[in-house]
């Protein structure tokens, strides 16, 4: 059984060099849409250096859509003069200053989600332009394409280009997991979506995107991720106001849990001292950033309680103990779940509490808040790991 839990990652990978582990940064649009400016950039750069989150292993600093307004005679992409008075390239200039990497946005059709000028038919221009200004992340939205655009096809376009601008650029797909693109994406992309877009909210009670709903949608992709390519469940909703700080707790645990690209969607410059201890919580972290670059797997599921694994390269193992109940509740985790003999004596650490909770033979239990999630690292003591 634990051999299934814990199944190999594809093989291939888009070989581009980048994304060995998942992908940490920033990206404008949870919090401000359109709203896009050079202020509002240089400031969000100016932030994850100052708060401690470089420190903690964020680098990419992403616009999203709204940055381009048309495209010049030549065919050339036009950012928003009034907004980006500086240019793009002087933009990513300053982002490098402070150690961090600029990605930008656009789109496999037409036109972008927003309507601006989107890429297709552009690919190779664009992607020239985007590594002459220096970006190396470039998130692909699939909005105002024809419903005969193939999405593998305009996607290893894109793909092709950028390998042609010979700057490492990071690939993030972004179709929203309509054709599945864990079955064909892992050399095209570094990163693709599984679903559409998460709202900030815990439950959308099976009509929205609720945290509790794009994480059901993970569970069975864990085979498809791998260094260099990730399943995507999309950016993080961490201080956006719309759930509590033990929910945002929740989020931003499974999403370490689940090998998922942290892309901070908040307001960087005036986030509390609880948001930014959450974003920042290296032990947590490290998990999401494990070289193994293993996915965790739901290995129980009793009413609203749940438990998921996720196998370190150190032969440890990570366990979210998830509550989605009203009220606060034990949950065990079980050593035989985990994959490990029921003999096995392992210490445990508490990766919220900072501590270690003492070594522990065959489980674990601990109580949960409601919406709570408690984060554990199982440390074997003698490896009797079947």
């Amino acid at each position: 059984m634990a051999a299934l839990l814990f199944a190999a990652a594809p093989l291939y990978a888009l070989d581009n060099g980048v994304a060995r582990t998942p992908p940490m940064g920033w990206n404008s649009w949870n919090k401000f849409a359109c709203d896009v400016s050079e202020k509002l950039v240089r400031g969000a750069a100016e932030s994850i250096v100052s708060t401690g989150m470089k420190d903690a292993g964020y680098e990419y600093v992403v616009i999203d859509d709204c940055w381009q307004v048309s495209r010049d005679p030549q065919g050339n992409i036009v950012p928003d003069a009034k907004r980006f008075p500086s240019g793009l390239k002087a933009l990513g200039d300053y982002i490098h200053s402070k150690g961090l990497k600029f990605g930008i946005y656009s789109d496999a059709g037409n036109g972008t989600c927003q309507n601006r000028p989107g890429s297709r038919g552009y690919e190779y221009q664009d992607a020239r332009q985007y590594a002459a200004w220096g970006v190396d992340y470039l998130k692909y939205d699939w909005c105002n394409h024809y419903d005969t655009q193939d999405a593998r096809s305009s996607y290893e376009t894109m793909r092709d280009a950028l390998a042609k601008s010979r700057r490492p650029i990071l690939f993030s797909i972004c179709e929203w997991g309509s054709t599945k693109p864990w079955l064909w994406a892992g050399n095209v992309g570094n990163m693709w979506r599984t679903t559409l877009d998460v709202k900030d909210i815990w439950d959308g009670k099976d009509k929205d995107r609720g945290v509790l709903q794009i994480v059901d949608m993970q569970d069975g992709l864990e085979s498809y991720a791998g260094p260099g390519h990730w399943n995507d469940p999309d950016m993080l909703e961490v201080g956006n106001g719309g759930m509590t700080d033990t929910e945002y707790r929740s989020h931003f645990s499974l999403w370490c849990l689940l090998a998922a690209p942290l892309i901070a969607g908040n307001d960087l410059e005036h986030m509390s001292d609880a948001t930014k201890a959450i974003l920042t919580n290296k032990e947590v972290i490290a998990v999401d950033q494990d070289p193994a670059g293993m996915q965790a797997k739901r290995v129980r599921k009793t009413g609203g309680l749940e438990v998921w694994v996720k196998k370190m390269s150190d032969g440890s193992r990570a366990v979210g103990l998830l509550n989605r109940t009203e009220s606060e509740a034990e949950i065990t985790a079980q050593w035989a779940d985990l994959g490990l003999s029921e003999q096995t004596q392992a210490a445990v650490r508490d990766l919220w509490a900072h501590e270690t909770v003492g070594t522990h033979q065959g489980s674990y239990s601990v109580k949960v808040p409601s919406h709570g999630t408690v984060v554990i690292q199982v440390m074997p003591a003698v490896a009797l790991i079947r």
